[in-house]
């Protein structure tokens, strides 16, 4: 039996102490093998499900979708640090063990794997592969790949992968298509993260570095489609394998059905917009709402050869605005973050760019039963929350909301509160300047990527109205290549932030908000934040026995967040827009997370011309 094993010293079970490690050595109650694994309660679909509840069973198989990205690639291994990817390779090209279902807030179905066994307390979990697996070259998966793909993923892929696997006491090879993992942390969630790494081919990549692959190493893999063709920075084009291992898979049925995927990059939104009212592409989405009433109304909509779909969903907002780097003065100091959130004019610049109708996230899990309450905090989530009183910012317990202005584009009121917050931080204005006691002006760097027309507006608004206080930054715009590599070290004041959220938060909080992601470059904690306070509420979040402790503990997760100051928040969009070419169809049965992953293109197809 292969085992791999790990040293001390990267058995970090980081908010778990030796007591509940030592109650894993307690005899467990009998495991068996399931089809489906859920993170609350029982999975919704039984074994033998005919497909996806929103997927198509009899969708036909055949065409092309082609959709566009602004930016640019040099990669096209999305599991490591190192080079820009065209994001929906992740998530196209690539499998895993199990396979999410939409329409429920964190099930896992058999995809590579055929079952899947834990304990009642989820202190390991045995994936069975199926026999009939195979990559895309036609050699069969292995528990070796499995194996593999797992250790090189937590040691020298992207960091996102690190944390799972310092939680792994071992992995082993139960038989020749059992594989066990075993945890030294208590966390529930950890089964099903384990079922959802991408399984690559190990013998693909002995003598090569992985860490260092871009487009010289086409991956193989076990997905239904396959990267046929592409061209560094201009597109991609993925073609469906008629060999596909999982054609007659339930969870796979109604999906997967384009020929080909195509992804063109463009270095300007605008020039991607009209390159899809040229017919060059024939599906795009579009975040602003006003520009969906006014500008899709070229001739190829006019003739009905595209049609416009609105898309609705219940997942959270999570967070898209203008995040504070916390690691530089003078954002260190929440009060001058606060004073510039009030300094943002959301009402004018929403009515400016969006005719007033994008509705204003107001914390990271809105929109959703997960987000926070209004008012003081109650029951559970004060009891989660009064432990760290003392640390806690203004509001996470008295209760915090985001200041509202008149409309106008003088925005008073407000602006005198940012003023009169700042004079309290120590910052007054001299000759026109806001400057500290030591004559130091109060500026800052904005760094945005060319090409993204939407926050330049929206900054342009903004720093007009910074500058009626004193306050003069500078805006950087620079490519993709360097705006990956900024944001990427954390070398910035101010950037465009974008987080989404989903209705199963978990383990991926630690990569959002942990102080450990926070010094490690290439995380997700842009701002830099160091809570004990999230860090404990996540652990809840993990630990959550019932549905209301995890709702507590993810409501009280967001009150930490949002008060902590760390976000300028803008708009979300309640529904999806998408123009496509009326011949592209989707199901009438839509998943609760909308136009989400796993909707399209998975689910969608073209009809016969």
């Amino acid at each position: 039996m292969t085992t791999i094993c790990f040293p001390e010293a990267l058995r970090r079970g980081a908010l778990v102490g030796a007591v509940a490690l030592a109650g894993f050595a307690a005899p467990q109650a009998q495991a068996e093998p399931s089809h489906a694994i859920a993170m609350y309660g029982e999975p919704a679909l039984p074994p033998d499900f005919v497909s996806l509840p929103y997927a198509n069973p009899d969708a036909p198989k055949g065409g092309r979708i082609v959709q566009g990205e602004v930016g640019t690639f040099d990669s096209l291994n999305p599991h490591i640090l190192k080079g820009r990817v065209p994001w929906q390779l992740r998530f196209l090209a690539y499998e895993s063990l199990m396979g999410r279902s939409y329409d429920e807030p964190f099930t896992l179905y058999g995809l590579l794997a055929e079952s899947v066994e834990v304990p009642e307390d989820r202190s390991w979990v045995e994936f069975t592969l199926r026999p009939e697996a195979r990559f895309s070259d036609g050699t069969p998966v292995t528990v070796e790949d499995v194996l593999w793909s797992y250790e090189t993923l937590g040691t020298k892929g992207h960091p996102r992968y690190h944390g799972t696997w310092a939680k792994i006491a071992s992995a082993e090879a139960v038989d020749d298509r059992t594989v066990r993992f075993t945890f030294n942390v208590e966390d529930r969630e950890l089964p099903l993260i384990m079922g959802m790494r991408p399984i690559l081919k190990k013998a693909q990549w002995e003598g090569k570095d992985f860490a260092d692959s871009g487009v010289d190493e086409i991956p193989i893999t076990t997905a239904p489609y396959v990267i046929d063709d592409f061209e560094a920075g201009r597109f991609v084009s993925l073609k469906r394998d008629p060999d596909y291992w999982g054609n007659d898979l339930n969870f796979r049925r109604g999906t997967n059905n384009f020929d080909e995927i195509r992804m063109e990059f463009y270095g300007d939104a605008a020039v991607h917009f009209e390159a899809f009212k040229a017919g060059e592409l024939n599906s795009l989405r579009e975040t602003n709402a006003a520009k969906w009433d006014t500008q899709y109304d070229f001739p190829r909509v006019r003739s009905g050869e595209v049609v416009k779909s609105e898309i609705p969903h219940q997942r959270p907002t999570g967070m898209w605005g203008f995040v504070f780097n916390t690691r530089n003065a003078p954002f260190d100091d929440w009060r001058v973050r606060e004073a510039l959130i009030h300094a943002f004019n959301y009402e004018f610049i929403n009515q400016t760019l969006n005719g007033g109708q994008a509705p204003r996230i107001t914390s990271y899990f809105s929109n959703s039963e997960l987000g926070m309450k209004d008012g003081p905090a109650e029951g559970l989530v004060r009891d989660l929350l009064e432990p760290f009183a003392d640390d806690l910012l203004p509001g996470a317990l008295e209760g915090y909301a985001l200041p509202q202005g008149d409309g106008s584009e003088r925005n008073r009121a407000n602006l005198r509160r940012a003023t009169g917050i700042l004079e309290e931080a120590g910052w007054t204005v001299q000759d026109g300047t806001l400057r500290n006691a030591d004559g130091e002006a109060l500026t800052f760097e904005i760094v945005l990527r060319q090409g993204a027309n939407e926050p330049q507006q929206i900054i342009d608004l903004y720093v007009a109205a910074l500058e009626r206080l004193g306050i003069f930054p500078t805006i950087t715009v620079v490519d993709s290549a360097q705006y990956k590599e900024r944001t990427t070290g954390f070398d910035f004041d101010m950037a465009y932030f974008e987080r989404g959220m989903s209705l199963s938060p978990g383990n991926e909080q630690y990569l959002y908000w942990s102080a450990e992601a926070a010094d490690q470059e290439g995380s997700r904690n842009w701002m830099g934040m160091k809570s004990p306070a999230a860090e404990a509420m996540i652990a809840a979040i993990l630990d959550a026995r019932s549905r209301e402790e995890f709702l507590a503990a993810t409501r009280a997760l967001d009150r930490v967040l949002t008060s902590g100051r760390y976000v300028v928040p803008i708009w979300f969009n309640p529904i999806a827009r998408i123009a496509h070419d009326a011949n592209l169809k989707y199901p009438d049965s839509l998943p609760i997370y909308g136009d989400w992953i796993g909707f399209q293109p998975d689910v969608w197809w073209q009809e016969s011309q």
